[in-house]
């Protein structure tokens, strides 16, 4: 298995290799803005980027995933221990240098990129992580668009019976990649997370934030059209997160990507 951390500025558009995830992360980081992690188990594109730093919400949130091979630009000085010490291999751009490359028709720094099969390989799924692929529940609400909103980015999904996906936007636009074309989603998790301050903080004096993906919140579930009001739970850093109903019933979901936006429940 491999996690990538993604760019996901404005500057950072179109990404490339995203498309094959089996998972994408959607974090808060600083300033408003939002950064993506990648899972990539089914299959791993030959390259994938613009690839960006590890942020502390990574270390709790990836523990699911069991030895991952992680790829990342590397981390703030303060985090390079923590990600070191972290059930996972540290791949970032630091220790694996040579899987490394700058794509200069772009600008720096959003422009590095990591040549997949030039990175170790990582452990495999675990099975209390595993995703569960299932038969949509009752009590859904018919929906063509939902909108995630963090201070300086929105995250949206449109509904499209045609391609019976949700088609996801950046800011109001089409999200696309430069390989594949449009991002669409089977299944839509917005995930209402608490969130603190780090000691982290970028160049521009902005507070690193760390969002919370143990415990349990409010959830709303996206599939085949429908919203389904929902309740997350994630009881340790090694489980994967479960999704039910207000009635108790596990939401499974739709075969495909899933898309995981995690929201500061402030911003809810």
């Amino acid at each position: 298995m491999l996690v990538a951390k993604i760019d996901n500025s404005p500057q950072a558009r179109p990404p490339v290799g995203l498309g094959a995830a089996d998972v994408v992360y959607v974090e808060p980081v600083e300033g408003g803005s939002s950064r993506l992690a990648a899972v990539f188990s089914t299959h791993k594109p030959a390259v994938i980027g613009p690839i960006r730093s590890a942020r502390e919400t990574d270390l709790t949130l990836l523990d699911q995933f069991g030895n991952p091979t992680f790829a990342s630009s590397g981390a703030a000085p303060e985090l390079v221990a923590s990600v070191d010490s972290a059930s996972l291999q540290n791949a970032s751009a630091d220790r694996q240098s040579a899987a490394y490359y700058r794509d200069y028709s772009r600008a720096a720094p959003h422009n590095l990129f990591v040549r997949s099969d030039q990175l170790p390989v990582g452990g495999g799924w675990p099975a209390a992580s595993q995703l569960h692929f299932g038969p949509m529940p009752a009590g859904g609400r018919p929906t063509q668009h939902e909108e995630a909103r963090y201070q300086g980015a929105a995250i949206g999904f449109d509904w499209s019976p045609s391609n019976h996906r949700w088609l996801v936007s950046m800011d109001r636009a089409a999200y696309t990649t430069a390989d594949t074309g449009q991002l669409t989603a089977s299944t839509v998790l917005l995930q209402s997370v608490q969130v603190r301050d780090s000691t982290v903080r970028d160049i521009a004096g902005n507070v690193s934030p760390v969002a919370r993906t143990t415990g349990s919140g409010r959830a709303l579930v996206l599939r085949d059209g429908q919203a389904f009001p929902a309740v997350w739970s994630r009881l340790s850093p090694q489980a994967g997160t479960t999704y039910t109903t207000a009635t108790g019933t596990a939401i499974s979901f739709a075969p495909g990507q899933v898309w995981t936006v995690l929201i500061p429940e402030q911003l809810w």
